[in-house]
């Protein structure tokens, strides 16, 4: 996936400041996955939003702007190249098919919404290797009958 220039200089001004994703969370009300997501330009912020990461992070007017902007969502190549990001893909191929077939036994017949959706990053620590615990929590959206 490439990474937008001002993407780029907006994750360095984070990284200079010294603030993880979590703590300007803190300060937005939002959490983390989000702020990330706005940060590499897949998200939209407030005047009130951009305002409060104004006040930690040295940002440019043109950086303020594209905060704001309403982004297009999920460029990128259809095959990730980055290994973590397609570790998430190859989870999507193998496990994709079997995942939506449980939801339409317990659901029926429809969709996760990624509108209405929060999804979490948690670190477990285990003595074997710290595990990473991914939560995507979704409004189910049943298809219309028409």
């Amino acid at each position: 996936m490439e990474v937008s220039q001002i993407s780029q200089q907006l994750i360095t001004a984070k990284v200079k400041s010294g603030k993880s994703f979590s703590e300007l969370g803190a300060l937005l009300g939002h959490d983390e996955v989000w702020v990330a997501a706005l940060l590499y330009g897949q998200a939209s912020a407030s005047l009130d939003e951009i305002e409060k990461l104004k006040s930690v992070l040295p940002l440019t007017d043109e950086q303020c702007a594209s905060l704001a902007e309403c982004p297009l969502k999920g460029l990128g190549p259809v095959v990730p190249t980055d290994p973590l990001i397609y570790r998430f893909y190859e989870i999507m191929q193998v496990y994709g098919m079997p995942m939506k077939a449980i939801i339409h036994d317990k659901f029926g017949d429809g969709i996760m919404s990624a509108v209405d959706f929060s999804l979490n990053i948690d670190k477990v620590e285990d003595p074997k290797g710290d595990r990473v615990v991914v939560t995507m929590n979704g409004k189910f959206l049943p298809y219309k009958k028409f």
